[in-house]
């Protein structure tokens, strides 16, 4: 019988675990490439053999998106399967219109095929877009199921932005872990603050096997979303963060209305700095999409090093990067910390941007003023501090999740901020666990 030749468009993440869980040794099927895209840097490799399995002792290619079409032609592809997340819902049914077009079945994978089932209860942490508060609402979920007495094991969307292989199942516990692991800017953003409160994360490439360790040193494990992508794991019990200052977005973008429409507690953020208009708007669409979720509104308060420092200084200011650019934020928490506190100007980082920063905001032209911490690799972290050291200005904010200025040099005096999660009224979060784990502790 002919295998079914298969295509799966990606950006190293969900493709990969689409892969891995229905594709990886189904005889059935032929996968004859991946695509890539919103990552840099990620066509040109292959998906190696080692994680590939005994149909592909080759590996499998990846290769730059805009080649899609080729690719269906050269291989006669039969299927595309589209598996990556943060795609306005227009944007995603265009690429099915392309697919068809060069005659190719386009395919949305659902949790059936894709989620993996645990030993343990798993609570996942979701968002319907990228810099919604996915990160900060893990770190509160995790301190509050401490106090509880459990053991937490959180578990990372995929990062695998280095060599595949060696990266099939990573462990932090410390930050020589993130040394270990030859870690980016983007990974140390998302492991350093579980590490620095003392709790262990893990990430890679294969997450049935990630699953079996983590498994091993937890009560309880928590999915760490990345994007607005959908757990990759069966959860007990899923929360859903969504953003007021993009209303809206919670029913328009992929996959980020799933997780929505998925949620068992869908969590407000940013209601102290957003429109009432805005913040109702979304409450609204919450009630009719998913009338059963139990609603929290939480605030993101931020906390300045030195605030006398801003007041009345021209500032860079630095913001995480995918929040900027696929995530289409338009400001974060450093943007906040320069208004509240009286900075005299924001400086526009374009005229001094080199290299890999200058391609970002070519691809990215409405990030604006503001510089996106990028650093995927070894070039982007150079060309960030080269920027940052072209730039006419007399401080920086650093509104990213880690402390820049432990892997890049900043010539100029700097300030950091930082957030979390605070929540409004009740309900909150620590009242909602406690009524409902009863009723997923069963498997601890």
């Amino acid at each position: 019988m002919e295998r079914t030749k298969v295509i799966i468009m990606g950006a190293a993440g969900r493709d990969f675990h689409n892969f891995n869980t229905f594709f990886r040794g189904n005889s059935a099927y032929e996968v004859v490439a991946f695509t890539a895209t919103q990552i840099p840097d990620i066509d040109g490799r292959k998906y190696p053999a080692e994680l590939a399995g005994e149909l592909y002792p080759e590996g499998i290619m990846i290769y730059d998106e805009s080649q899609l079409p080729e690719l269906i032609r050269r291989h006669n592809a039969d299927q595309v399967v589209f598996s990556y997340s943060d795609v306005p819902h227009e944007v995603v049914m265009h690429k099915a219109a392309l697919v068809n077009a060069c005659g190719a079945d386009f395919l949305l994978m659902g949790g059936k095929r894709t989620m993996l089932e645990s030993s343990k209860p798993v609570i996942a942490i979701n968002a319907v877009r990228t810099g919604c508060g996915k990160s900060q609402t893990t770190r509160r979920v995790v301190n509050i199921l401490r106090e509880m007495g459990l053991r937490v094991v959180s578990v990372r969307h995929p990062m695998p932005y280095g060599n595949l292989a060696e990266q099939a199942v990573q462990r932090f516990a410390s930050l020589a872990d993130l040394k270990k692991h030859r870690c980016t800017i983007e990974e140390m953003e998302e492991y350093e603050p579980h590490i620095a409160m003392g709790s262990v994360i893990y990430s890679g490439v294969d997450y049935e096997a990630i699953l079996r360790e983590a498994e091993k040193e937890a009560d309880i494990i928590l999915w760490d979303g990345g994007n607005n992508d959908t757990s990759f794991f069966k959860a007990d019990l899923i929360i859903t963060v969504v953003d007021p200052h993009r209303p809206g977005h919670e029913t328009s973008y992929y996959p980020g209305e799933t997780n929505l429409r998925m949620a068992d507690i869908v969590i407000i953020n940013k209601i102290d700095t957003a429109d009432n208009e805005d913040i109702e708007s979304v409450r609204e669409n919450i009630r009719r999409i998913n009338p059963k979720a139990r609603i929290v509104d939480a605030a993101s308060p931020i906390f300045v090093e030195d605030p006398d420092s801003i007041c009345g200084k021209r500032v860079l200011v630095i913001e995480d990067g995918p929040t900027l650019t696929h995530g289409e934020m338009e400001y974060g928490a450093g943007t906040v910390a320069a208004v509240k506190f009286g900075a005299k100007e924001l400086v526009d980082p374009r005229p001094y941007t080199v290299g890999t920063i200058s391609k970002t905001f070519e691809k990215y032209p409405d990030i604006g003023i503001l510089l996106p911490a990028m650093g995927y690799g070894e070039q982007q972290m150079k060309d960030l501090e080269k920027t940052v050291a072209k730039t006419n200005c007399d401080a920086v904010i650093i509104g990213t999740p880690i402390d820049l200025r432990r892997v890049i040099r900043l010539d100029k005096p700097s300030v950091r901020v930082s957030y979390e999660l605070q929540e409004i009224g009740k309900p909150d979060l620590k009242m909602l666990l406690e009524s409902m784990l009863p009723r997923i502790g069963k498997k601890a």
